[in-house]
């Protein structure tokens, strides 16, 4: 006797299950490369430069130093010293004690060892840039830039500074995503023009309180170049001394095609606007 056998499915009914598990696994890889893409290009930029955070850097860094000085071994910390090397007094080539510098008069030197350099955690001196833009599927957020190659000195006579000429090498700029560091250089030519520099034309009144160690905001009227052309700018500034460390911080607006920039581009990036803001944190010591 024949057993009767199930019917078969139809073809049919097959099709449409796989179609459904098809759909499904495509949902959910749109899912996830969607997700993947909202963390690459979430809007994690740091904060801007402000003299507080500046000035705890400096802290710090004074803060590691004793403790280190205090790691000494006990062989060390034990051996006394001569009667001779503690009276023996600092003495300059014409044979006169010297007297340690006071107050800010003096030339100062950039200092790029104070602090540490990361997109994260900007602790030390820096140049760079802030610029919106809108992506895809993600929103607005800001593209940040910035480069710990910089260089420069300032001339401070009595509590007035006379010259400042700092340098930043824009082809060491890191963001937080190498395709954004590869368009920021291409926009500004960095194999072309490397250096973007800021030279003082006119002097600056720091006032008496400066010497003190109070923060002091000026304006620093000067020329700002940057992919090979140069503009009168003035830039708001904060200053402070820190330990025998003048904190400087600040920041201006600009627009991409005063200096021939274009406005950095990429697939994803829906818009970007045409300005942008230059903004910076040094630090001096002589």
């Amino acid at each position: 006797m024949d057993i009767p056998l199930d019917p078969p499915h139809p073809p049919s009914s097959r099709r449409r299950r796989m179609v459904r598990w098809v759909a499904g696994g495509l949902v959910v890889l749109a899912a996830l490369a969607g997700l993947g893409i909202w963390w690459f290009f979430k809007d994690d930029a740091p904060p801007p430069a402000d003299l507080a955070s500046a000035v705890e850097a400096i802290d710090g860094g004074v803060a590691s130093s004793d403790t280190t000085d205090q790691a000494v071994t006990t062989e060390a910390a034990a051996e006394p010293v001569t009667t001779e090397a503690a009276a023996e007094p600092t003495t300059t080539v014409a044979g006169t004690a010297a007297a340690p510098p006071t107050g800010v008069a003096g030339t100062w030197v950039v200092d790029t060892s104070i602090g540490e350099f990361s997109f994260e955690d900007s602790t030390g001196t820096f140049v760079g840039f802030r610029v919106q833009e809108e992506l895809t599927g993600i929103g607005s957020t800001t593209a940040v830039g910035r480069t710990p190659e910089v260089g420069g000195t300032m001339t401070i006579d009595g509590t007035t500074v006379t010259a400042v000429s700092i340098e930043a090498n824009m082809d060491a700029i890191a963001t937080n995503d190498s395709r954004r560091d590869d368009a920021a250089q291409r926009a500004l030519a960095t194999g072309e023009f490397p250096m973007a520099t800021f030279a003082l034309t006119q002097p600056i009144e720091l006032g008496d309180t400066a010497s003190s160690g109070d923060p002091v905001q000026v304006t620093a009227i000067g020329d700002l170049t940057i992919h090979g052309t140069t503009l009168p700018v003035e830039i708001p500034l904060e200053a402070q001394l820190v330990d025998d460390v003048v904190v400087v911080v600040g920041s201006i607006e600009i627009v991409f095609a005063d200096y021939g920039v274009s406005v950095p581009d990429a697939p994803i990036v829906v818009s970007a606007e045409d300005h942008g803001i230059i903004e910076l944190q040094l630090f001096f010591t002589r």
